[in-house]
Protein backbone atom coordinates (compact mmCIF):
# COMPACT_ATOMS: atom_id res chain seq x y z
CA UNK A 1 0.00 0.00 0.00
CA UNK A 2 1.22 3.51 -0.85
CA UNK A 3 1.77 5.36 1.68
CA UNK A 4 0.59 9.04 1.19
CA UNK A 5 2.73 12.04 3.02
CA UNK A 6 1.60 14.21 5.39
CA UNK A 7 0.35 17.85 4.47
CA UNK A 8 3.22 19.06 6.71
CA UNK A 9 5.86 17.12 5.25
CA UNK A 10 4.48 18.71 1.93
CA UNK A 11 4.87 21.66 3.77
CA UNK A 12 8.44 21.29 4.21
CA UNK A 13 8.82 20.61 0.46
CA UNK A 14 7.15 23.69 -0.81
CA UNK A 15 9.02 25.72 1.74
CA UNK A 16 12.40 24.28 0.01
CA UNK A 17 11.36 25.19 -3.42
CA UNK A 18 9.87 28.53 -2.16
CA UNK A 19 13.32 29.25 -0.49
CA UNK A 20 15.22 28.04 -3.39
CA UNK A 21 12.97 30.39 -6.00
CA UNK A 22 14.14 33.51 -3.66
CA UNK A 23 17.65 32.80 -3.49
CA UNK A 24 17.51 32.74 -6.78
CA UNK A 25 15.72 35.85 -7.85
CA UNK A 26 18.20 38.75 -8.85
CA UNK A 27 19.14 41.53 -5.67
CA UNK A 28 17.65 44.90 -6.53
CA UNK A 29 20.44 47.34 -7.48
CA UNK A 30 21.83 49.97 -4.22
CA UNK A 31 21.85 53.44 -4.83
CA UNK A 32 25.82 53.24 -4.99
CA UNK A 33 26.16 50.93 -7.67
CA UNK A 34 24.30 52.76 -10.07
CA UNK A 35 26.48 55.34 -12.25
CA UNK A 36 25.78 58.67 -12.27
CA UNK A 37 25.70 59.70 -16.04
CA UNK A 38 26.89 63.22 -16.15
CA UNK A 39 26.52 65.97 -18.56
CA UNK A 40 29.09 66.69 -21.35
CA UNK A 41 32.22 69.02 -20.88
CA UNK A 42 32.18 71.99 -22.30
CA UNK A 43 35.46 73.26 -24.13
CA UNK A 44 35.67 76.75 -24.04
CA UNK A 45 37.14 78.06 -27.43
CA UNK A 46 37.95 81.68 -27.86
CA UNK A 47 37.06 83.32 -30.94
CA UNK A 48 40.51 85.72 -30.22
CA UNK A 49 44.24 84.56 -30.20
CA UNK A 50 44.13 80.36 -30.40
CA UNK A 51 46.94 79.56 -28.01
CA UNK A 52 48.34 76.39 -27.22
CA UNK A 53 46.91 75.68 -23.28
CA UNK A 54 43.57 76.03 -25.39
CA UNK A 55 44.31 73.12 -28.19
CA UNK A 56 45.42 71.09 -25.73
CA UNK A 57 42.54 71.20 -22.86
CA UNK A 58 40.51 70.30 -26.48
CA UNK A 59 42.37 67.48 -27.45
CA UNK A 60 43.10 66.30 -23.82
CA UNK A 61 39.21 66.17 -23.20
CA UNK A 62 37.83 65.55 -26.70
CA UNK A 63 40.01 63.55 -28.55
CA UNK A 64 38.92 60.21 -30.27
CA UNK A 65 41.71 58.11 -29.53
CA UNK A 66 42.15 59.52 -25.83
CA UNK A 67 38.50 58.49 -25.45
CA UNK A 68 39.34 54.70 -26.85
CA UNK A 69 41.75 54.75 -24.62
CA UNK A 70 39.38 55.13 -21.56
CA UNK A 71 36.97 52.90 -22.86
CA UNK A 72 39.81 49.94 -23.27
CA UNK A 73 40.69 50.96 -19.25
CA UNK A 74 36.76 50.51 -18.65
CA UNK A 75 36.93 47.42 -20.80
CA UNK A 76 39.98 45.82 -18.73
CA UNK A 77 38.40 46.86 -15.21
CA UNK A 78 35.48 44.70 -16.25
CA UNK A 79 37.36 41.71 -16.84
CA UNK A 80 38.93 42.45 -13.60
CA UNK A 81 35.29 42.27 -12.00
CA UNK A 82 34.29 39.10 -14.05
CA UNK A 83 37.91 37.28 -12.69
CA UNK A 84 36.68 37.87 -9.18
CA UNK A 85 33.12 36.51 -10.04
CA UNK A 86 35.27 32.73 -10.25
CA UNK A 87 34.77 33.48 -6.09
CA UNK A 88 31.50 34.35 -5.97
CA UNK A 89 28.77 32.51 -3.39
CA UNK A 90 27.03 29.56 -5.46
CA UNK A 91 23.18 28.52 -4.38
CA UNK A 92 22.03 25.44 -5.68
CA UNK A 93 18.49 23.61 -5.14
CA UNK A 94 17.09 20.55 -6.46
CA UNK A 95 13.81 18.91 -6.01
CA UNK A 96 11.95 16.24 -6.63
CA UNK A 97 8.72 14.12 -5.47
CA UNK A 98 7.17 10.81 -7.00
CA UNK A 99 3.58 11.59 -8.07
CA UNK A 100 2.42 7.86 -8.88
CA UNK A 101 4.05 4.35 -8.81
CA UNK A 102 5.13 2.24 -6.07
CA UNK A 103 7.29 4.82 -4.01
CA UNK A 104 6.10 7.75 -3.08
CA UNK A 105 9.44 9.32 -2.25
CA UNK A 106 10.21 13.04 -2.58
CA UNK A 107 12.82 15.93 -1.19
CA UNK A 108 14.53 19.31 -1.55
CA UNK A 109 17.95 20.42 -1.32
CA UNK A 110 19.77 23.80 -1.14
CA UNK A 111 23.13 24.07 -1.48
CA UNK A 112 25.32 27.80 -1.31
CA UNK A 113 29.24 26.92 -1.89
CA UNK A 114 32.05 29.38 -1.36
CA UNK A 115 35.13 28.90 -3.35
CA UNK A 116 38.17 30.55 -0.85
CA UNK A 117 41.75 31.42 -2.12
CA UNK A 118 43.83 29.49 0.34
CA UNK A 119 44.75 26.04 -1.00
CA UNK A 120 42.45 26.62 -3.28
CA UNK A 121 39.30 25.35 -0.90
CA UNK A 122 35.90 25.49 -1.30
CA UNK A 123 33.58 25.28 1.75
CA UNK A 124 29.99 24.19 1.77
CA UNK A 125 26.57 23.90 3.39
CA UNK A 126 23.49 22.22 2.53
CA UNK A 127 19.87 21.50 3.89
CA UNK A 128 18.03 18.66 2.74
CA UNK A 129 14.45 16.91 3.63
CA UNK A 130 12.77 14.15 2.29
CA UNK A 131 9.74 12.51 2.80
CA UNK A 132 7.96 9.49 1.92
CA UNK A 133 10.07 5.77 0.85
CA UNK A 134 12.71 5.89 -1.70
CA UNK A 135 13.93 2.74 -3.66
CA UNK A 136 17.23 1.13 -2.39
CA UNK A 137 19.09 2.68 -4.64
CA UNK A 138 18.18 6.33 -4.25
CA UNK A 139 18.39 5.48 -0.13
CA UNK A 140 20.74 8.53 0.45
CA UNK A 141 17.46 11.08 -0.63
CA UNK A 142 16.40 9.78 3.24
CA UNK A 143 16.34 12.38 6.10
CA UNK A 144 15.05 12.51 9.20
CA UNK A 145 11.77 14.10 9.35
CA UNK A 146 12.93 17.67 10.06
CA UNK A 147 15.86 17.41 7.37
CA UNK A 148 19.58 17.06 7.27
CA UNK A 149 22.07 19.69 7.65
CA UNK A 150 25.58 19.39 6.15
CA UNK A 151 28.80 21.60 5.86
CA UNK A 152 32.23 20.57 4.41
CA UNK A 153 35.30 22.08 2.59
CA UNK A 154 37.84 20.58 -0.14
CA UNK A 155 41.30 21.75 -0.16
CA UNK A 156 44.07 21.33 -2.54
CA UNK A 157 47.58 19.52 -1.25
CA UNK A 158 49.44 19.65 -4.54
CA UNK A 159 48.41 20.96 -7.65
CA UNK A 160 46.04 23.96 -7.27
CA UNK A 161 47.69 24.75 -3.76
CA UNK A 162 49.40 27.64 -4.83
CA UNK A 163 48.21 28.94 -7.70
CA UNK A 164 44.97 28.14 -10.45
CA UNK A 165 43.36 29.37 -13.18
CA UNK A 166 40.99 31.15 -10.99
CA UNK A 167 43.63 32.92 -8.80
CA UNK A 168 45.77 33.50 -11.62
CA UNK A 169 43.29 35.27 -13.42
CA UNK A 170 42.52 37.67 -10.83
CA UNK A 171 46.01 38.24 -10.88
CA UNK A 172 46.44 38.74 -14.74
CA UNK A 173 43.30 41.15 -15.27
CA UNK A 174 44.62 43.12 -12.02
CA UNK A 175 47.93 43.80 -13.87
CA UNK A 176 46.10 44.35 -17.33
CA UNK A 177 43.62 46.53 -16.29
CA UNK A 178 47.06 48.50 -14.75
CA UNK A 179 48.60 48.42 -18.16
CA UNK A 180 45.36 49.54 -19.62
CA UNK A 181 45.71 52.62 -17.19
CA UNK A 182 49.58 53.08 -18.43
CA UNK A 183 47.98 52.80 -21.96
CA UNK A 184 45.57 55.71 -21.61
CA UNK A 185 48.65 57.47 -20.31
CA UNK A 186 50.49 56.99 -23.15
CA UNK A 187 47.99 57.97 -25.72
CA UNK A 188 47.26 60.85 -23.86
CA UNK A 189 51.21 61.95 -23.85
CA UNK A 190 51.06 60.75 -27.95
CA UNK A 191 48.35 62.93 -28.50
CA UNK A 192 49.21 65.97 -26.74
CA UNK A 193 52.51 65.58 -28.46
CA UNK A 194 50.95 65.87 -31.94
CA UNK A 195 48.44 68.42 -31.25
CA UNK A 196 51.47 70.95 -30.13
CA UNK A 197 53.41 69.84 -33.28
CA UNK A 198 50.34 70.52 -35.14
CA UNK A 199 49.84 73.84 -32.99
CA UNK A 200 53.19 75.25 -33.85
CA UNK A 201 53.37 74.22 -37.93
CA UNK A 202 50.08 76.33 -38.07
CA UNK A 203 51.77 79.26 -35.99
CA UNK A 204 54.97 79.00 -38.45
CA UNK A 205 52.78 78.71 -41.83
CA UNK A 206 50.59 82.20 -40.38
CA UNK A 207 53.86 83.54 -40.00
CA UNK A 208 54.93 82.89 -43.66
CA UNK A 209 52.07 84.33 -45.25
CA UNK A 210 52.60 87.71 -43.35
CA UNK A 211 56.42 87.27 -45.18
CA UNK A 212 55.29 86.86 -48.29
CA UNK A 213 52.00 88.93 -47.75
CA UNK A 214 55.16 91.75 -47.13
CA UNK A 215 56.99 90.75 -49.95
CA UNK A 216 54.25 91.09 -52.67
CA UNK A 217 53.00 94.62 -51.00
CA UNK A 218 56.54 95.93 -51.62
CA UNK A 219 56.34 94.73 -55.60
CA UNK A 220 52.85 96.20 -55.79
CA UNK A 221 53.78 99.13 -54.47
CA UNK A 222 56.80 99.64 -56.43
CA UNK A 223 55.34 98.60 -59.70
CA UNK A 224 52.96 101.59 -58.71
CA UNK A 225 56.31 103.58 -58.42
CA UNK A 226 57.80 102.02 -61.66
CA UNK A 227 54.87 102.69 -63.87
CA UNK A 228 54.68 106.15 -63.49
CA UNK A 229 58.34 106.66 -63.97
CA UNK A 230 57.94 104.98 -67.14
CA UNK A 231 55.03 107.00 -68.30
CA UNK A 232 57.92 110.02 -67.19
CA UNK A 233 60.09 108.76 -69.38
CA UNK A 234 62.80 108.47 -66.26
CA UNK A 235 62.71 104.89 -66.56
CA UNK A 236 62.45 102.07 -69.13
CA UNK A 237 59.73 100.13 -70.03
CA UNK A 238 61.68 96.75 -69.04
CA UNK A 239 61.68 97.69 -66.07
CA UNK A 240 58.13 97.43 -65.81
CA UNK A 241 58.21 93.87 -67.29
CA UNK A 242 61.15 92.71 -64.75
CA UNK A 243 58.91 93.69 -62.25
CA UNK A 244 55.91 92.08 -63.43
CA UNK A 245 57.88 88.68 -63.53
CA UNK A 246 59.04 89.41 -59.67
CA UNK A 247 55.10 90.08 -59.01
CA UNK A 248 54.35 86.83 -60.30
CA UNK A 249 56.88 84.92 -58.51
CA UNK A 250 55.73 86.09 -55.28
CA UNK A 251 52.32 85.62 -56.03
CA UNK A 252 53.45 82.44 -56.61
CA UNK A 253 55.31 82.00 -53.25
CA UNK A 254 51.88 83.83 -51.76
CA UNK A 255 49.98 81.02 -52.93
CA UNK A 256 52.06 77.84 -51.75
CA UNK A 257 52.36 79.81 -48.12
CA UNK A 258 48.48 80.08 -48.30
CA UNK A 259 48.08 76.42 -49.28
CA UNK A 260 50.17 75.49 -46.56
CA UNK A 261 48.69 77.17 -43.73
CA UNK A 262 45.18 75.74 -45.23
CA UNK A 263 46.74 72.50 -45.01
CA UNK A 264 48.22 73.29 -41.02
CA UNK A 265 44.57 75.10 -40.31
CA UNK A 266 43.32 71.76 -40.94
CA UNK A 267 45.57 69.49 -39.34
CA UNK A 268 45.59 71.67 -36.18
CA UNK A 269 41.56 70.91 -36.29
CA UNK A 270 41.87 67.07 -36.37
CA UNK A 271 42.83 68.52 -32.31
CA UNK A 272 40.22 71.28 -31.83
CA UNK A 273 36.80 69.85 -31.36
CA UNK A 274 33.98 71.30 -29.61
CA UNK A 275 32.17 69.43 -26.52
CA UNK A 276 30.19 67.18 -29.06
CA UNK A 277 33.31 65.95 -30.77
CA UNK A 278 32.88 68.01 -34.08
CA UNK A 279 35.95 69.13 -35.66
CA UNK A 280 37.09 73.10 -35.22
CA UNK A 281 39.32 74.42 -38.20
CA UNK A 282 41.04 77.52 -36.69
CA UNK A 283 41.25 80.39 -39.05
CA UNK A 284 44.08 83.28 -39.46
CA UNK A 285 42.32 85.80 -37.11
CA UNK A 286 43.33 83.38 -34.41
CA UNK A 287 46.76 83.75 -34.82
CA UNK A 288 48.53 84.63 -31.31
CA UNK A 289 50.57 87.97 -31.73
CA UNK A 290 54.37 87.54 -31.24
CA UNK A 291 54.03 88.39 -27.62
CA UNK A 292 50.88 86.32 -26.40
CA UNK A 293 53.22 82.63 -26.85
CA UNK A 294 55.82 82.11 -24.57
CA UNK A 295 59.62 81.60 -24.97
CA UNK A 296 61.36 78.63 -25.51
CA UNK A 297 62.92 76.74 -22.50
CA UNK A 298 66.70 76.65 -22.55
CA UNK A 299 67.90 72.68 -23.71
CA UNK A 300 70.33 73.36 -20.77
CA UNK A 301 67.67 73.86 -17.95
CA UNK A 302 65.53 70.65 -19.47
CA UNK A 303 68.85 68.82 -19.39
CA UNK A 304 68.51 69.04 -15.85
CA UNK A 305 66.46 66.20 -15.14
CA UNK A 306 68.40 62.86 -14.61
CA UNK A 307 67.90 60.49 -17.07
CA UNK A 308 67.71 57.15 -15.05
CA UNK A 309 64.57 59.49 -13.81
CA UNK A 310 63.22 60.28 -17.51
CA UNK A 311 63.64 56.00 -18.16
CA UNK A 312 62.00 55.26 -15.36
CA UNK A 313 58.48 57.25 -15.11
CA UNK A 314 58.35 56.27 -18.85
CA UNK A 315 54.92 54.12 -19.25
CA UNK A 316 56.53 52.10 -21.90
CA UNK A 317 58.82 50.66 -19.27
CA UNK A 318 55.73 50.62 -16.56
CA UNK A 319 53.89 48.27 -19.05
CA UNK A 320 57.23 46.32 -19.60
CA UNK A 321 57.22 45.70 -15.64
CA UNK A 322 53.49 44.75 -15.64
CA UNK A 323 53.77 42.89 -18.59
CA UNK A 324 57.22 40.43 -17.10
CA UNK A 325 54.94 39.98 -13.35
CA UNK A 326 52.09 38.47 -15.95
CA UNK A 327 54.55 35.99 -17.66
CA UNK A 328 56.04 35.15 -14.38
CA UNK A 329 52.72 34.44 -12.62
CA UNK A 330 51.64 32.63 -15.93
CA UNK A 331 55.18 30.47 -15.69
CA UNK A 332 54.10 29.49 -12.02
CA UNK A 333 50.68 28.23 -13.59
CA UNK A 334 52.21 26.03 -16.03
CA UNK A 335 54.24 24.72 -13.30
CA UNK A 336 51.63 24.19 -10.98
CA UNK A 337 49.95 21.97 -14.32
CA UNK A 338 53.16 19.92 -14.14
CA UNK A 339 52.51 18.34 -10.27
CA UNK A 340 49.99 15.68 -9.46
CA UNK A 341 46.42 16.44 -8.44
CA UNK A 342 46.17 15.43 -4.54
CA UNK A 343 42.35 17.31 -3.22
CA UNK A 344 41.43 16.18 0.05
CA UNK A 345 37.89 16.72 1.53
CA UNK A 346 36.19 16.80 4.84
CA UNK A 347 32.22 16.61 5.50
CA UNK A 348 30.20 17.14 8.61
CA UNK A 349 26.24 15.98 8.35
CA UNK A 350 23.72 15.75 11.22
CA UNK A 351 19.86 14.59 10.71
CA UNK A 352 17.56 16.73 12.79
CA UNK A 353 13.52 15.54 14.38
CA UNK A 354 12.00 12.10 14.73
CA UNK A 355 13.56 9.01 12.24
CA UNK A 356 12.21 9.42 8.71
CA UNK A 357 11.61 6.32 6.43
CA UNK A 358 15.39 5.33 6.26
CA UNK A 359 15.55 4.31 9.80
CA UNK A 360 17.83 5.27 12.84
CA UNK A 361 20.83 4.45 10.25
CA UNK A 362 20.07 8.03 9.75
CA UNK A 363 19.92 9.11 13.39
CA UNK A 364 23.21 10.53 13.56
CA UNK A 365 26.11 12.56 13.44
CA UNK A 366 28.61 11.66 10.32
CA UNK A 367 31.99 13.26 9.71
CA UNK A 368 33.48 12.10 6.34
CA UNK A 369 37.34 12.46 5.35
CA UNK A 370 38.82 11.34 1.51
CA UNK A 371 41.33 11.95 -0.67
CA UNK A 372 41.39 11.67 -4.20
CA UNK A 373 44.72 11.58 -6.60
CA UNK A 374 45.17 12.15 -10.52
CA UNK A 375 48.69 12.49 -12.75
CA UNK A 376 49.25 12.11 -16.31
CA UNK A 377 52.19 10.12 -16.84
CA UNK A 378 53.63 12.05 -19.94
CA UNK A 379 52.72 15.19 -19.58
CA UNK A 380 53.50 16.70 -22.67
CA UNK A 381 50.86 19.41 -23.00
CA UNK A 382 51.40 20.72 -19.26
CA UNK A 383 55.56 20.77 -20.66
CA UNK A 384 54.71 22.34 -24.13
CA UNK A 385 53.00 25.25 -22.13
CA UNK A 386 55.71 25.87 -19.53
CA UNK A 387 58.57 25.91 -22.16
CA UNK A 388 56.30 28.29 -24.69
CA UNK A 389 55.31 30.89 -21.39
CA UNK A 390 59.47 30.44 -20.66
CA UNK A 391 60.10 31.70 -23.87
CA UNK A 392 57.56 34.55 -23.73
CA UNK A 393 59.27 35.81 -20.71
CA UNK A 394 62.94 36.22 -22.11
CA UNK A 395 61.26 38.08 -25.39
CA UNK A 396 59.33 40.48 -22.90
CA UNK A 397 62.67 40.71 -21.33
CA UNK A 398 65.01 41.20 -24.70
CA UNK A 399 62.23 43.61 -25.57
CA UNK A 400 62.26 45.87 -22.79
CA UNK A 401 65.93 46.70 -22.63
CA UNK A 402 65.41 47.54 -26.41
CA UNK A 403 62.41 49.81 -25.86
CA UNK A 404 64.96 51.76 -22.56
CA UNK A 405 67.95 52.08 -24.93
CA UNK A 406 65.48 53.39 -27.27
CA UNK A 407 63.95 56.12 -25.32
CA UNK A 408 67.42 56.74 -23.97
CA UNK A 409 68.94 57.38 -27.71
CA UNK A 410 65.48 59.26 -28.47
CA UNK A 411 65.55 61.70 -25.53
CA UNK A 412 69.46 62.64 -26.21
CA UNK A 413 68.65 63.14 -30.09
CA UNK A 414 65.74 65.54 -28.64
CA UNK A 415 68.14 67.44 -26.63
CA UNK A 416 70.90 68.25 -29.22
CA UNK A 417 67.97 68.86 -31.74
CA UNK A 418 66.73 71.49 -29.13
CA UNK A 419 70.31 72.79 -28.54
CA UNK A 420 70.95 73.18 -31.97
CA UNK A 421 67.60 75.25 -33.07
CA UNK A 422 68.04 77.21 -30.59
CA UNK A 423 71.39 78.12 -31.76
CA UNK A 424 70.22 78.25 -35.31
CA UNK A 425 66.99 80.26 -34.25
CA UNK A 426 69.39 82.87 -32.77
CA UNK A 427 71.68 82.95 -35.66
CA UNK A 428 68.57 83.12 -38.34
CA UNK A 429 67.31 86.66 -35.99
CA UNK A 430 71.01 87.71 -36.59
CA UNK A 431 70.78 87.35 -39.65
CA UNK A 432 67.34 88.72 -40.70
CA UNK A 433 68.68 92.02 -38.89
CA UNK A 434 71.59 92.39 -40.91
CA UNK A 435 69.19 90.91 -43.98
CA UNK A 436 67.09 94.16 -43.37
CA UNK A 437 69.89 96.31 -43.12
CA UNK A 438 71.15 95.71 -46.44
CA UNK A 439 67.74 96.53 -48.12
CA UNK A 440 67.72 99.37 -46.17
CA UNK A 441 71.27 100.15 -47.88
CA UNK A 442 70.14 98.73 -51.67
CA UNK A 443 66.70 100.51 -51.57
CA UNK A 444 68.39 104.33 -50.39
CA UNK A 445 70.81 103.42 -53.59
CA UNK A 446 68.04 102.19 -55.83
CA UNK A 447 66.47 105.81 -55.05
CA UNK A 448 69.23 107.84 -55.52
CA UNK A 449 69.92 105.97 -59.03
CA UNK A 450 73.05 104.71 -58.03
CA UNK A 451 71.69 101.03 -57.53
CA UNK A 452 70.24 98.54 -59.71
CA UNK A 453 66.68 97.21 -59.54
CA UNK A 454 68.18 93.76 -59.80
CA UNK A 455 69.84 94.24 -56.69
CA UNK A 456 67.10 95.60 -54.87
CA UNK A 457 65.02 92.09 -55.67
CA UNK A 458 67.70 90.01 -54.50
CA UNK A 459 67.90 91.99 -51.12
CA UNK A 460 64.51 91.44 -50.54
CA UNK A 461 64.31 87.99 -51.45
CA UNK A 462 67.28 87.45 -49.46
CA UNK A 463 65.69 89.07 -46.40
CA UNK A 464 62.41 87.24 -47.11
CA UNK A 465 64.41 84.04 -46.91
CA UNK A 466 66.19 85.01 -43.84
CA UNK A 467 62.59 85.64 -41.82
CA UNK A 468 61.37 81.90 -43.59
CA UNK A 469 64.31 80.22 -42.13
CA UNK A 470 64.36 82.40 -38.75
CA UNK A 471 60.15 80.97 -38.55
CA UNK A 472 61.32 77.36 -39.10
CA UNK A 473 64.33 77.68 -36.65
CA UNK A 474 62.03 78.56 -33.97
CA UNK A 475 59.42 76.29 -35.11
CA UNK A 476 62.25 73.27 -34.97
CA UNK A 477 62.74 74.73 -31.60
CA UNK A 478 59.54 74.40 -30.74
CA UNK A 479 58.84 71.00 -31.97
CA UNK A 480 61.83 69.82 -30.87
CA UNK A 481 60.63 71.10 -26.84
CA UNK A 482 57.21 69.62 -27.28
CA UNK A 483 59.16 66.39 -28.31
CA UNK A 484 61.03 66.60 -25.16
CA UNK A 485 58.01 67.51 -22.55
CA UNK A 486 56.31 64.40 -24.63
CA UNK A 487 59.37 62.29 -23.79
CA UNK A 488 59.73 63.49 -19.89
CA UNK A 489 56.33 63.07 -19.55
CA UNK A 490 56.39 66.87 -18.48
CA UNK A 491 52.13 66.45 -17.73
CA UNK A 492 51.85 70.03 -16.76
CA UNK A 493 53.50 71.64 -20.21
CA UNK A 494 51.15 68.90 -22.11
CA UNK A 495 47.84 69.90 -20.68
CA UNK A 496 47.48 66.89 -18.51
CA UNK A 497 47.61 68.13 -15.07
Amino acid sequence: MRRRPTSTRRRWLACGLSLLALAAAPMPALAQDIAPVGDPLEVALKTGPLLPDEVLRSSALTFPAILEAFEREAAARSDQLSADGAFDLMLKGEAYDRVTGFYSGGFAKAEATQPLRPMGAEIFASYKISDGTFPTYENVFNTSQFGEVKVGALFSLLRNREIDQRRFAIEDTRLAASQARLDVMLVQLNVQHEALRAYWRWVAAGEEIRVFEELLEIAEARQVGLRREVDEGGRAAIALTENEQNLLLRRTLLEQARRDFQTASNSLGFYLRDSAGQLIVPTREQLPAAGQVRAIVPAEMLAATPMSTVIQSRPELQTFRLALERATNRIALRRNDLQPKLDGSIELSRDFGPVGAGGPGFDSTDTVVGLTFTVPLQRREARGRLQRAEAELRETELRQRRIADQITTDVGNILANLSAATKLASLAQAEVRQANQMVQAERTRFKLGAGDFFFVNRREESAADARIRAIRAELAGRLAEASYNAATMNLTALGLE
